[in-house]
């Protein structure tokens, strides 16, 4: 009976968590500019405000464990096309990235944001806890890519993966500049700034992928799966 009590405890604690993460995301999405208190996240949520900090101790980390969240749908959907057994071609890979990372709106102003948290505002021990969650998560997803990418060695899927992430984002807060993102008015800019953030991801992945793996890839061998 206790095991069945903490269980229950334990899916309720992850329900609240995963309503504050959505409260979060739903004002964001409304109010892109600003962060949210934590007072009107739990407003959202329908919670009292002590709530937030029995999951978060700050807004800082809730918004990095919003942006892990979005992360980790990435990296799911990802390594469950890694792990399967059908042909992986390039680009396949990169219409996981546009789904889960370049059109969803909240994704790059995000992670952005987020970026420049971990070097402020969000402790040390939580940044460092996050960066290895996602070195996991990049490490098997890397491995997956050399199964199926042969010309890949061991070590290199993870690179590619770093070097697209660095590219994505990067070319975004670039755009950004140019006010190809909504976020920022364009106001006299100079033509070599005056691009579409989506045509130059597309050249610029196409160019990083095919050049790093070719055009070719395989099915995994058989055994190779984890």
């Amino acid at each position: 009976m206790a095991i069945r009590q903490r269980a229950i405890q334990a899916e309720d604690k992850e329900e609240r968590h995963q309503a504050l993460l959505d409260a979060a995301e739903r004002l964001l999405l409304r109010s892109p500019e600003r962060v949210p208190s934590v007072a009107e996240v739990a407003d959202e949520a329908g919670l009292a405000k002590g709530t937030v900090y029995l999951y978060f101790p700050s807004k800082e980390e809730l918004l990095l464990a919003l942006h892990e969240r979005n992360v980790q749908g990435f990296f799911r959907a990802l390594i469950a096309v890694l792990d399967g057994q059908g042909r992986v071609d390039v680009a396949r890979i990169l219409a996981l990235t546009h789904e889960h990372m370049v059109e969803p709106p909240l994704f790059l102003p995000l992670a952005a944001r987020v970026f420049g948290l971990m070097s402020q505002s969000i402790p040390a021990e939580s940044a460092i806890a996050f960066k290895r969650r996602m070195a996991d998560r990049l490490e098997r997803a890397g491995a997956g890519l050399e199964r199926h990418f042969r010309t890949l060695a061991p070590g290199e899927g993870l690179v590619l993966l770093r070097h697209s992430y660095a590219l994505i984002l990067g070319l975004w807060q670039m755009a950004g500049a140019t006010g190809a993102c909504p976020a920022v008015a364009a106001v006299d800019q100079p033509a070599a700034f005056q691009f579409s953030y989506g045509n130059d991801l597309d050249g610029a992945l196409n160019a990083l992928w095919r050049g790093v793996v070719g055009e070719t890839a395989s099915a995994p061998a058989a055994g190779t799966r984890p």
